[in-house]
């Protein structure tokens, strides 16, 4: 580990049940060069998680509320950053060395900008992660001073965002839990005047954990697109949302989990609904036709 350290960063990392997975990335992260300061939440593990890193990664900060909190355990350790930015990173992700020094100059000198979101490499194959050509091709037009294009969202795990954006926005909905969870915290942002952006000079690694059930994932991926379209989006834009839906996901008991999980949540949905006014309805709108023939976006598995 060499260089000089970087205060402005702190990465903050969510687990559940991977040990293995999160060792290699707290040793991955322990030898940046930016040395930067790492909070983990541990939702609930009870594979000896919490006191594998208290014993090998002391210079850790680990918080445990005892349960899986989902993302909102990102929230929980955001409490407790006190650089200006944050990077999230998951565990079975890490920061190529220089990231997060350059993702910070990036943010210095752009007041506006609330995050930058990383290109992703898959590993052990080297090949980027099909979400980046989405990410690359954005349909989004943002102002010139942007690093690269304008985003409609982000990636929680391959993200650095503005401290101060990220707790004004409110950070991840509990509701939500996990899964698609960025959607709704990055129209917020925009909501409040910020940009997003893909920053193609920073770099993520990522090795897909074996013990994830994508199945669970699609589940709740698709039942959180639901909620969030009804969240925020206008009643015909969220009507046609709907219904193109339900016409083209797989006919299959995942997404009739999915939907019936929706309907049972749209009691507190519609409580909370708050539509996005004319512009950024049609920024949403332009984003969702892009992302009809991304592969990145399809709700299989």
């Amino acid at each position: 580990m060499t260089g000089r350290r970087d205060d402005r960063v702190t990465v903050v990392v969510i687990t559940h049940e991977r040990k293995p997975e999160l060792l290699r990335t707290l040793r991955l992260l322990r030898r940046l060069p930016e040395r930067p300061r790492v909070i983990v939440t541990d939702n609930g593990s009870r594979d000896g998680t919490a006191q594998a890193v208290a014993a090998r990664f002391p210079e850790v900060e680990l918080l445990c509320p005892g349960r899986n909190l989902g993302a909102v355990g990102r929230n929980l350790a955001v409490r407790r950053v006190r650089t200006p930015y944050v990077a999230f990173c998951d565990d079975d992700t890490w920061w190529e060395p220089g990231s997060l020094r350059r993702a910070a100059d990036l943010l210095d000198a752009r007041p506006g900008l609330a995050a930058v979101t990383a290109r992703i490499v898959v590993e052990p194959s080297g090949a980027e992660d099909p979400v980046v050509a989405e990410l690359r091709d954005s349909p989004l037009a943002g102002p010139a001073w942007l690093p690269g294009p304008a985003l409609g969202s982000f990636l929680a795990a391959a993200t650095v965002m503005r401290t101060d954006a990220f707790r004004r926005a409110g950070g991840f909905h509990p509701g939500l839990w996990l899964g698609g969870e960025e959607e709704l915290l990055a129209t917020d942002l925009l909501r409040d005047g910020w940009w997003l952006s893909y920053a193609p000079g920073l770099t993520i690694h990522h090795a897909a954990s074996r013990s994830r059930d994508s199945t669970a994932r699609r589940v709740l991926g698709l039942r959180n697109t639901l909620w969030f379209t009804w969240l925020r989006r206008p009643l015909v834009p969220a009507l046609r949302r709907t219904a193109h839906l339900l016409c083209t996901v797989p006919r299959d008991g995942a997404s009739a989990r999915a939907v019936l999980g929706a309907a049972a949540g749209l009691p507190w949905v519609l409580r909370q609904r708050a539509p996005v006014p004319p512009e950024l309805e049609a920024r949403l709108a332009a984003l969702e036709r892009a992302r009809r023939g991304s592969p990145a976006r399809r709700y299989v598995g």
